[in-house]
């Protein structure tokens, strides 16, 4: 419901999943012209139309000055180390040392509004039990001020925080939250503090509630009957990792860290490896704790517009009950891996399922991946800055050199490895090639080699001056724009400045580029691109032994083998125990599973800081739009345009409705998408025109956009071509996407071929790592036509059609071809086409030609097309044949965990309407009784549910979950809570507050006007919005019974379940719910 008023349609995510991943952002450089990691966040938004810019001229407000250094030192302890404007962000930035603990502080001033902090901690460790994993997750569960089960969940539930979260590194941990509410960022930050520094979970005075928190969230044996056969391993961290390592992308990684770093804390997985996860011991668990989780051992990062001074005053109240802790200090110091002598080869294996499916025996596929250890220590910036620039010259896109030779060879189906990864203390360059055929050794062979000679060849032939020019103007583009998404600015230059500083180096040195960026585009013209870039690659990857390549081959016997491993471990005890032992067993099970249940007093509640409904905006905020129409060729364009400051660059949507794509070319979409800029035009190769792409724009991308619309059965459908330029260049960028309109080269086979291989691995990848998008996917299917369009696009259905594909181009490329021909000339025509663009109002008025140019150089409607009106009809919401049966399935692929799904629909299978109370619901519904359930007793990493406001779809999901039958069952108990709920006055209220958080989320410019479009595609008015605002604000508890008993009877009427599980969770589930009747199919 709240991405529907914020007009944002994206796959749904686990609410409150504590993301432990690590190497979250890649390098500045590549971070956003690649597209950097982005979270779901959730905020109040302040000034609609002022963009916080790092061009220096935007920075106009006034900047918070720097607190008088005699005050700062006598008043709260802290000393400067450094002090210095960093004129790429507008920023004052001052280092502190606390004189008593040695703690640093970064304290960013600026204008943004969108305040951030965090707590860095060096965590490293010996052996891969998962310690700094399990006490990320633990810290916040209760701590001295906030003693109570859940402060992070409530949170969720209570604040306005635009990102809330805490990251496991392999060597450091960070807690960072942000809000654009000044009293509620600082509710975040003493939470978060007194969680760091005084959790519950290691209280050995009440070390059962203190023990419960390390079992709940690390591991636990859990034994529910007395039947010793029934003993298993619990833990949310423990799953979380079972769910890791049933990725294969995720398995190479770790094993490509490992064989680089075999003597270091990078030689094993902090994160931990579910084999070793229950070696852990409580006691170890509480050493970690006091070993690194120290003042002395921290750094702290405020970032924003607020009081300077009032920074040193919250941290120098935790600091003062401190003093100097030199060991922590010597003991968390990451150590540095002696450089090899010569290369090394490492083989290592995957779990595969063994194909039923004859056809499909010998199609295993192995991964070979290439590595290197590039440096003895953090790059100095000269060197990060040049090996950034070589590294987004060799993968950056599609048409790259090494990425393009590894591709053309035929060897793999698509790319590995990351390229350049430098937030370690030694970076690191990775590459290679999945989808390799594992019974050829030759062909493993032939992949380091080719990696290898490519590199020779560059190193000795150079790069293009386009290529280069591409290059710099792309990453020039991404530094400058500094688009970081939903992801709070401050925190990406946080975690940037952490890639030195952790390890004692300068903080301000990764913040800063300007004068290096100038002085590298020097040293290019004096030494020539191809002296430059040829020492570089000779120097840190021919001539380097420090070399490992990795061969990663299919194992069908080897999940087999490691659940025999957790069931010998588990023999052990179960061999030992005695009657008492097993009723011993049996209790605290109980005792653990009731106080999970349990929910804290609604007085002990109190204890969360949270705002006032006072302090939240009655009025909804609007988004400036003014809409314009073009005629042109007797059909009328709708020119949407939103007034908002950017720095002259123009952002722009040219969506094109699919009114007239035949259903059976439905599964294409996501391919020709890919095509308009991937294969090239008739004028230019592809790596020809990625590089025009690169010297003119910001970038440019295709997809499909669909969605339900209220009421009606006709679904939204468009192709939306997106892209940026700067406003000098905005005639090229229509040009470019002119161009590949009307010229793009459909007919090339090799470049074809290699894009579906390309795809295929992508989603054999995306269903194990992400499949409850696909179970919920494949249930919307059964229920509406933009749905079921969907699932024909990116779900299940369309992976088994592109492996159908992959043959049909061998068999039958004129067809193939013909039909992209077909979609060419359905998509692109003015009838049903609209614009939406976003800049300040005199660069649209500057660009008005342009854009009416553009328009004119399209065909009024459709034609050369002899299409039947059944194979139109999906768009009009009538052809019931695009939908899947309703029915309940089981989808089987090589997992250790399971995605469950459950779907049911309440404006078709009950009276209920739409109302603004029902987000406030679902948020509710998730973060207690799907969060206490799923995730805290059951073990999922994450449980949730949504609900659809323009379908009415309602849908539970779960994520790396060990259960599946139980989790059904939490799923249908959820009614019974709605309707039961009782709900005090303070509850209801920060229920709300943080609904109203969710839906004014914090938006850059380029999201505003995006934003602004959906809404206007989805035909959300903003009196439509205010409504919902003002039913939000006036949320009962009656609402909540209601909505009880209306979804009661939506699960009773019909509701179907869907889960991606493995065969044996899958014979263990239809044996439980007999009463579904699974229909289970064999995926992967």
């Amino acid at each position: 419901g709240a991405e529907e008023e914020r007009g944002t349609r994206g796959p749904s995510q686990a609410v409150g999943s504590r993301n432990s991943s690590s190497m979250l952002l890649w390098n500045a450089l590549r971070g956003q012209a690649r597209g950097a990691t982005s979270v779901a966040c959730r905020a109040s938004a302040g000034n609609k139309n002022k963009a916080f810019s790092t061009a220096v001229d935007e920075v106009s407000q006034v900047i918070p000055e720097a607190v008088d250094p005699a005050v700062a030192k006598t008043k709260f302890g802290f000393e400067v180390v450094k002090e210095e404007f960093v004129k790429e962000y507008g920023s004052n930035c001052v280092l502190y040392r606390h004189q008593a603990t040695g703690a640093e502080l970064m304290s960013v001033h600026n204008s943004d509004e969108n305040k951030t902090f965090g707590a860095v901690f060096r965590t490293p460790v010996e052996n891969s039990t998962g310690i700094p994993h399990i006490l990320e997750h633990s810290v916040l569960c209760g701590s001295r001020k906030y003693p109570i089960k859940e402060p992070f969940v409530e949170l969720m539930k209570s604040s306005l925080n635009t990102f809330l979260n805490a990251f496991t590194y392999p060597d450091r941990t960070c807690y960072p939250v942000a809000s654009c509410n000044t009293r509620d960022f600082y509710n975040l930050v003493d939470v978060y503090l007194d969680a760091c520094f005084y959790p519950r979970c290691i209280e050995k005075k009440d070390s059962a509630s203190g023990k419960q928190v390390f079992e709940q969230e690390g591991w636990h044996y859990e034994l529910e009957q007395p039947d010793p056969s029934q003993l298993s391993f619990k833990g949310v961290v423990f799953n979380e990792m079972k769910g890791v390592y049933s990725s294969p992308d995720s398995v190479l990684g770790r094993v490509c860290q490992q064989a680089l770093f075999p003597d270091i804390t990078y030689g094993v997985d902090s994160g931990g490896d579910p084999r070793d996860i229950p070696d852990l011991t409580y006691d170890e668990f509480c050493q970690f704790h006091a070993n690194f989780y120290h003042p002395s051992n921290t750094r702290f990062w405020f970032y924003g517009d607020d009081d300077p001074e009032t920074r040193l005053e919250i941290l120098s109240n935790y600091l003062k009950d401190f003093e100097a802790n030199q060991a922590a200090v010597e003991k968390s110091k990451v150590l540095t891996q002696q450089k090899f002598s010569e290369p090394r080869t490492v083989t290592d294996y995957y779990a595969v399922s063994e194909s039923e499916d004859p056809s499909q025996a010998g199609q295993q596929k192995a991964y070979v991946n290439v590595n290197w250890v590039l440096e003895d220590d953090v790059f100095d910036v000269e060197t990060q800055l040049a090996f950034g620039f070589l590294d987004f010259i060799l993968l950056g896109t599609s048409g790259s050199p090494l990425r393009k030779a590894l591709i053309d060879s035929g060897l793999g189906e698509a790319v590995c490895g990351g390229g350049l990864e430098d937030e370690l203390r030694q970076p690191t360059f990775s590459i290679g090639l999945k989808g390799v055929d594992a019974s050829d050794e030759e062909s493993l062979k032939k992949v380091e080699k080719l990696v290898l000679d490519t590199l020779s060849s560059l190193a000795k032939d150079g790069f293009s001056d386009s290529s280069i020019e591409a290059a710099m103007n792309t990453i020039e583009f991404s530094l400058r724009e500094n688009n970081t998404g939903s992801f709070p600015r401050g925190l990406s230059l946080m975690l940037r400045s952490m890639t030195g500083w952790i390890y004692d180096k300068d903080p301000f040195e990764p913040l800063k580029w300007e004068d290096q960026l100038e002085a590298f585009k020097g040293k290019l013209k004096e030494q020539t691109p191809t002296k430059l870039f040829g020492d570089l690659i000779r120097k840190y990857l021919i001539d380097n032994p420090h070399r490992v390549t990795v061969n990663l081959l299919p194992n069908t016997t080897l999940q087999a083998e490691m659940d025999q491993e957790e069931q010998s471990k588990l023999d052990v005890l179960r061999k030992s125990m005695t009657e008492d032992d097993i009723s011993e067993l049996m209790k605290k099970t109980q005792e653990l599973k009731t106080h999970q249940e349990t929910p804290d007093p609604a007085e002990a509640l109190k204890c969360i800081p949270t705002l006032d409904l006072s302090d939240i905006p009655k009025e909804s905020q609007k988004i400036p739009t003014a809409i314009r129409k073009v005629s042109s060729g007797g059909e009328e364009v709708e020119v949407l345009g939103h007034d908002i400051f950017t720095n002259d660059v123009v952002y722009s949507e040219f969506a094109f409705d699919m009114s007239s794509v035949p259903k059976n070319l439905l599964y294409l979409i996501p391919l020709f998408c890919r095509a308009l800029t991937e294969m090239g035009t008739k004028n230019e190769n592809f790596v020809e025109l990625t590089e025009r792409i690169g010297r003119k724009t910001g970038g440019v991308s295709a997809y499909s956009f669909t969605s339900p619309l209220k009421g009606e059965e006709k679904p939204c459908a468009y192709i939306i071509i997106r892209g940026k330029a700067t406003k000098d260049k905005f005639g090229d960028y229509c040009e470019i996407v002119e161009d590949i309109i009307g010229n793009v080269q459909l007919n090339n086979k090799d470049r074809f071929k290699q894009m579906v291989f390309e795809t295929i691995a992508g989603q054999e990848a995306s269903l194990v790592g992400r499949g409850h998008t696909y179970a919920a996917g494949r249930l919307g299917a059964q229920r509406d036509m933009a749905s079921a369009a969907s699932e024909r696009m990116g779900g299940v259905s369309n992976y088994v059609a592109m492996k159908e594909l992959a043959e049909k181009i061998e068999s039958d490329w004129d067809q193939v071809h013909q039909d992209l021909q077909t979609l060419r000339n359905a998509i692109f025509k003015k009838k049903g086409m609209l614009v939406n663009l976003t800049a300040d109002e005199n660069t649209l008025s500057s660009i008005d030609d342009q854009v009416n140019g553009f328009i004119d150089s399209l065909p009024a409607s459709a034609s050369g097309l002899s299409l039947g009106e059944d194979s139109v009809a999906w768009y009009q919401g009538k052809d019931s044949g695009l939908l899947l049966p309703k029915q309940n399935e089981l989808l089987v692929v090589p997992t250790q965990v399971n995605y469950v799904a459950k779907c049911t629909n309440l404006y078709t299978d009950t009276d209920y309407e739409a109302h603004g109370s029902s987000i406030v619901i679902g948020k509710y519904l998730s973060t207690t009784w799907l969060w206490d359930r799923v995730r805290v007793v059951g073990g999922a990493y994450g449980g949730f549910c949504s609900f659809d406001n323009t379908s009415g779809m309602f849908s539970f999901m779960s994520y790396r979950d060990p259960n599946l039958s139980k989790t059904i069952d939490n799923y249908d108990g959820s009614t019974a809570f709605l309707k039961d709920l009782s709900l005090d006055k303070d509850e209801l209220t920060k229920s709300i507050i943080a609904t109203i958080g969710d839906i004014d989320s914090y938006q850059l410019p380029d999201s505003k006007g995006y934003t602004a479009f959906m809404r206007h595609l989805l035909k959300v008015s903003d009196e439509e919005r205010q409504e919902r605002r003002d039913q939000i604000l006036s949320t009962s508890l009656e609402d909540f019974h209601n909505f009880g008993d209306a979804l009661q009877s939506a699960m009773e009427s019909s509701s179907q379940v869907c889960a991606v599980t493995s065969k044996d969770m899958a014979k263990q589930a239809e044996e439980e719910k007999k009463d579904l009747g699974f229909d289970t199919k064999q995926i992967l």
